[in-house]
């Protein structure tokens, strides 16, 4: 039996929370850790509860969204968080990305798109779409969100192997897509990204995507 996709909805409306709940508990791959009706409620779950994918609101009382995803960042690298929001702002979106979420979405997306974005997420697929981060990087809303050191000097010890991996995270692809076009496995994919982030100084792939719409890296 495959192992479910442990889940925790953090939303200041129990409608919502039990509408999502109702909605993961029908398909057969997620386990629904806990409900948080704020971001304190959440960080408290987590204490004694592993989750896999948080699905955490923006605005809600007490702790927010935000500041929830940055405190379960500094003690979880490896959670994935999505922001599930009904506000489609870009202040927020680079609110949520410097925070280190892994996607945004609005509550209107279909259910079955919910349910593939938690999925993807799981497998380490970032939730922000290319197109964009693409414009936050364009209107230059991402400035603060780069590598520390000198792109030129970074990018020239990456080998070949390593710019094209770094190029399809910034396409969307996952590590098993990475893996099967690129005939690797998909543990040899993960020692490639670890090894590019940290070459980088990038915290995770959000990073690592933005880094490369940034600077402009295409597959040759």
């Amino acid at each position: 039996m495959t192992e479910k996709i442990k889940v925790l909805i953090v939303d200041d409306q129990q409608l919502v929370r039990d509408g999502i709940k109702a909605l993961l508990e029908i398909k057969e791959d997620f386990s629904i850790v806990g409900t948080a009706a704020d971001g304190q409620e959440a960080l408290e779950i987590l204490k004694g509860t592993p989750a896999d994918v948080v699905l955490m609101d923006i605005r809600m009382p007490g702790m927010g969204g935000i500041d929830a995803t940055r405190a379960i960042r500094q003690s979880n690298k490896d959670i994935r968080i999505i922001m599930l929001t009904t506000f489609n702002n870009d202040d927020y979106i680079v609110k949520a990305i410097k925070a280190g979420a892994n996607g945004y979405l609005l509550k209107d997306i279909p259910k079955d798109d919910l349910a593939e974005a938690i999925r993807l997420a799981y497998r380490g697929v970032s939730q922000f779409s290319f197109d964009t981060i693409g414009m936050l990087v364009e209107r230059n809303l991402l400035r603060d969100v780069e590598a520390p050191n000198e792109p030129d000097e970074d990018i020239s010890v990456l080998n070949e192997k390593e710019y094209e991996i770094l190029c399809m995270i910034a396409e969307g692809y996952s590590n098993r897509e990475i893996a099967k076009e690129l005939f690797f496995t998909e543990g040899t994919v993960k020692n490639y990204v670890s090894k590019i982030l940290n070459t980088l100084h990038l915290r995770d792939r959000v990073q690592a995507a933005i880094y490369a719409v940034q600077h402009h890296l295409e597959r040759k």
